[in-house]
């Protein structure tokens, strides 16, 4: 990401595009509080019943119209632990 972040009016909406983990693909829309876009953001989602944080961090962001598209990468490090279904053993007595 450039230093020099697109600044859009406080208020209005701005296209999230998630790259990676759980919600790959996925598109949502967020306000902007500053006249901007967030740096980084979690996405909850419901793994096994379990709500779990998946923080996504800004990779680029541009303007198409005049509606800004930022798109986000998982950042695995700081989401929170999911165990993978084939490590899950139940124990068997």
């Amino acid at each position: 990401m450039t230093d020099e972040k697109l600044q859009v009016e406080e208020g209005s909406e701005y296209v999230v595009f998630f790259e990676g983990g759980p919600s790959d693909g996925r598109t949502d829309k967020r306000v902007s509080t500053n006249g901007s876009y967030d740096d980084e953001i979690t996405d909850y989602v419901l793994i096994d019943g379990t709500e779990t944080g998946f923080v996504y961090t800004a990779t680029k962001a541009h303007l198409v119209g005049e509606q800004l598209q930022v798109h986000y990468a998982l950042d695995a490090k700081d989401s929170d632990p999911v165990v993978d279904p084939e490590d899950r053993r139940e124990s068997t007595n």
